[in-house]
C-alpha cells in the first residue's frame, strides 16, 4: 500500500495520478448513464457505438500517420463515429421502419471492420491493443481535460432531463400517451452512452466497455431499485472499482484495464450468489 501511495505522490510517475483521477472523474457518468443503459436493456446499443468506435480512431490514425495531421487524434476520431453511429441509431428509432437489432448489427460490424481495415494500411506498426482493452496509464493532461468536457456535457443533459428520461425508462408508453415526445429523449439517451464511450476507451477499451456500462448498475440493482439510489450507488461503486483495480494492478503488475473488469466480475458474482441465496 505503501509503495502504490509514494508512486502516486512521485512527480517524477504523473501517469498514475492521471490513471486515479481520469477513474474518479469517469465514476460520475459511468454511473448515471449506465444506469440508464441497464434499465432500459440498452446493452447493445452501447455495445455497437463502442465498437463503431473503433473505426474513427483507425481512420484518424491513418490520416495522422499518412498526411501528417497530428489535430485529427484517436479520441476524436472515435468521438465522430461514435456520434455518428448514434445518430444512425436515433434515425431508425424515429422512422421505426427498420428493426433495430438489425441496424445495432451493421453498426457493430462495420465499425469494426473499418477500424481494422484503416489499421492494417496505417504506415508503420500500430498496435490495435491499447484500444480494444484500453490502457488507462497512457493518459495525459489533455485527455483529463477532454474527460472532464464530456462529463460536464452528460452531467448536465442527465440532471437538466432526469424527470423526462425516468419516465421514458421506465414507461415509455405512458409517458408518450401524456404527450411527452420520448423519441427526443430516447435519441438524446442514445447520445449521451455516445459520449460516455468516447470516456470509456482510453480507460478500459472497446472490448470491455459493455461490461464497465453494466455491471456498476446492475450489481446496485440488486440492492435497489430506485433509480436515484441506483445511479448514486453505482457511482461511488465504480470510484471503488477504479481506485482498488489500479492499486491491484500495480501490485501485482498486470494490465490495469483486465484487473479492474474481473475486480468489478468478481463482485457481481459475489453479490449474485448472495441475492439468489437470501
Amino acid at each position: 500500500m505503501n509503495g502504490f501511495l509514494n508512486a502516486l505522490l512521485n512527480p517524477e510517475m504523473p501517469f498514475i495520478r492521471f490513471a486515479l483521477i481520469a477513474g474518479l472523474l469517469s465514476s460520475i457518468p459511468f454511473g448515471v448513464i449506465g444506469s440508464f443503459v441497464v434499465v432500459k436493456r440498452m446493452t447493445y446499443i452501447a455495445g455497437a457505438l463502442s465498437h463503431a468506435a473503433l473505426g474513427g480512431i483507425g481512420i484518424a490514425l491513418y490520416i495522422g500517420e499518412k498526411y501528417h495531421v497530428e489535430f485529427f487524434t484517436p479520441m476524436m476520431g472515435a468521438f465522430l463515429f461514435s456520434m455518428l453511429a448514434g445518430l444512425v441509431i436515433s434515425m431508425a428509432v424515429i422512422s421505426g421502419k427498420e428493426r433495430i437489432d438489425t441496424v445495432i448489427g451493421v453498426i457493430w460490424a462495420a465499425g469494426m471492420s473499418v477500424g481494422l481495415l484503416f489499421i492494417s494500411i496505417t504506415p508503420g506498426y500500430v498496435d490495435p491493443m491499447s484500444y480494444l482493452f484500453g490502457n488507462i496509464l497512457l493518459l495525459n493532461g489533455s485527455d483529463l481535460a477532454l474527460i472532464s468536457i464530456l462529463n460536464g456535457i452528460i452531467l448536465f443533459f442527465s440532471f437538466f432531463f432526469y424527470n423526462q428520461l425516468l419516465a421514458t425508462a421506465f414507461d415509455e408508453e405512458f409517458t408518450r400517451i401524456r404527450g411527452v415526445n420520448t423519441v427526443v429523449y430516447q435519441i438524446m439517451l442514445i447520445m449521451l452512452i455516445s459520449m460516455t464511450v468516447i470516456l470509456m476507451i482510453s480507460i478500459v477499451g472497446i472490448v470491455m466497455i459493455i461490461a464497465f456500462l453494466t455491471i456498476p448498475p446492475a450489481i446496485s440493482g440488486f440492492f435497489t431499485k430506485r433509480l436515484r439510489s441506483m445511479i448514486a450507488f453505482s457511482i461511488l461503486l465504480c470510484a471503488f472499482i477504479m481506485s482498488a483495480g489500479l492499486f491491484l494492478s500495480y501490485l501485482l503488475k498486470l494490465p490495469a484495464s483486465s484487473v479492474t473488469i474481473l475486480l468489478a466480475s468478481l463482485i457481481y458474482v459475489i453479490c449474485f450468489m448472495f441475492k439468489r441465496d437470501y
